[in-house]
């Protein structure tokens, strides 16, 4: 596949994004615009451009590749993706309509009126932190794709790769923000849903299967394995875990991250927030289907062919270079466009939203731009383009960062730094939410979110020694979340406030 065919593809769908910016923004590109899209945007479309956002990169190599990975996989993914489901229906209950009822543009400023400031400050600092991390995994995964089969070939060096990556995500949603989102993400998703549905075709036409054929071989390939049951104490995969595991990431990455929220929050009202939600959760169900189906195609795809797994310069096992490779080098060329627009689409989607709810986080929750008494003042707006600018800077560090460093799966990294760093803000809102007529000591609980991490930590570490064997996987945010909470429990104090949230 000639690198510059995907270049030349590449060029014309970041100018398509930046029209699509020039004319929703063209009219309105104050902070009302950016932060919330003036609360106006329809339901049906959020929804659909959150698969975009909550799927990334990282689902479309990660979880295909991991399928027939050497740990033995399978579709153990989907038992993760049930739980997520779960939380995403708890999100659409319990969380969305204490956001709306209080009329929040950050969601964190509820921390601020339930515990005090220093506990705000820290939960908004924890989000900032875990998706500044977050986001930047997930763009790592497909610049290093791009920097493998299209800019190696030029010699541009990889941190000119990220480069370039964030400075036309920037371009295109520096000055609309949610609204300019709104509208790109859910370009993207079409993009991202049609390359999955078109690469099934693809690699079943290159097998001679018809659909009925390739999904009774999927069913006997070894690798459709969903459930597992056994060794619950030393199985990172039993069905327990997974499911627990999706259901508290789900809550802390979603319903406590201001990213998915604040697309949620730009809805005209709770119900129409609501219909998104349910309508989304399917999709999302239904799609991940389709992406594990997709990773048994291409192992089923890569013995018959008598491909081996790819090897990164250190000699690594790479499952997350598995498609690319098939698509790039094996199909055809309409096939390796198609893998490559859908790549894009997932991680960028991923990146431009995530750019947008910091860039919102750290202008609300430290600068009180919500508080300002003109929210759209032309120097206040300009702050605004220098702490976007600011933001796409740090996550080009980190991308770079984790370039030098990193040896393992995208989808593993990206979930265990989750249980870290998102387990604290359970804990926080669990407290909020559940414990009435007690408050904090509001300056000690900066201390409590960073000594249960740390326990956490340690815990994970020593887990088969202390606990009989015992392994963690993604429940360890549950454990992070416990311990927060009965940290804060420690601190806490009757008080006499009738404030009900």
């Amino acid at each position: 596949m000639s690198p510059i065919i995907l270049l030349s593809f590449l060029i014309g769908y970041f100018l398509l994004l930046i029209v699509i910016s020039y004319f929703t923004s063209r009219k309105s590109s104050d902070n009302s615009t950016f932060f919330v899209a003036n609360r106006n945007s329809k339901w049906y479309l959020v929804a659909f451009g959150m698969i975009g956002t909550a799927l990334s990169g990282v689902t479309f190599i990660s979880v295909p590749g991991e399928v027939g990975s050497p740990a033995g996989n399978e579709f153990k993914y989907f038992q993760f993706v049930l739980g997520n489901a779960i939380g995403f229906i708890l999100v659409a209950t319990v969380l969305l309509p204490l956001y709306y009822r209080m009329r929040l543009t950050s969601i964190y400023t509820y921390i601020e009126q339930r515990l005090g400031v220093y506990s705000y400050k820290t939960a908004a600092s924890i989000f900032l932190l875990s998706r500044t991390i977050g986001s930047s995994f997930r763009l790592y995964l497909v610049v290093i794709v791009l920097q493998r089969f299209i800019f190696d070939a030029y010699r541009v060096p990889f941190w000119l790769t990220v480069l370039i990556a964030l400075g036309l995500i920037w371009s295109y949603t520096f000055k609309g923000g949610l609204k300019t989102i709104i509208i790109t993400d859910t370009l993207q998703t079409i993009f991202l849903v049609s390359s999955v549905f078109l690469t099934i075709y693809f690699i079943c036409s290159s097998l001679g299967l018809n659909i009925p054929e390739a999904f009774e071989t999927i069913k006997q390939s070894g690798y459709s394995k969903i459930f597992f049951y056994d060794d619950f104490i030393t199985s990172k995969f039993h069905v327990v875990k997974q499911i627990l595991g999706g259901i508290f990431v789900t809550l802390a990455m979603v319903g406590l991250d201001q990213d998915l929220m604040q697309k949620n929050l730009s809805c005209k009202n709770i119900g129409e927030a609501q219909k998104n939600m349910f309508t989304f959760t399917a999709i999302f169900i239904i799609i991940n289907i389709f992406f594990l189906s997709v990773g048994a195609l291409l192992y089923v795809y890569a013995t018959k062919n008598g491909i081996a797994l790819p090897i990164d310069s250190a000699g690594n096992v790479r499952t997350d270079f598995l498609f690319p490779e098939i698509a790039f080098n094996h199909l055809s060329v309409v096939a390796a466009i198609v893998f490559m627009l859908g790549l894009t689409a997932a991680t960028f989607a991923t990146t431009d939203s995530a750019l947008t709810a910091l860039t919102t986080s750290f202008c609300v929750d430290f600068l009180n731009f919500d508080k300002k008494e003109n929210i759209n003042a032309p120097e206040v707006v300009k702050t605004r383009h220098f702490i976007h600018v600011g933001f796409s800077f740090l996550m080009f560090l980190v991308v770079y960062l984790f370039n030098e460093v990193n040896n393992a799966s995208v989808v593993s990294a990206i979930f265990t730094v989750a249980s870290y760093t998102y387990g604290p803000l359970l804990g926080l809102y669990g407290f909020g939410l559940f414990i009435k007529n007690r408050g904090v000591i509001d300056k000690l609980v900066p201390f409590v979110c960073l000594i249960a991490p740390v326990i956490c930590f340690l815990l994970n570490r020593n887990s088969k020694f202390l606990m009989g064997g015992y392994v963690f996987d993604n429940e360890l945010i549950v454990v992070n979340g416990f311990i927060t909470f009965f940290g804060l429990l420690l601190i806490s104090k009757p008080t006499t406030s009738k404030t009900q949230f």
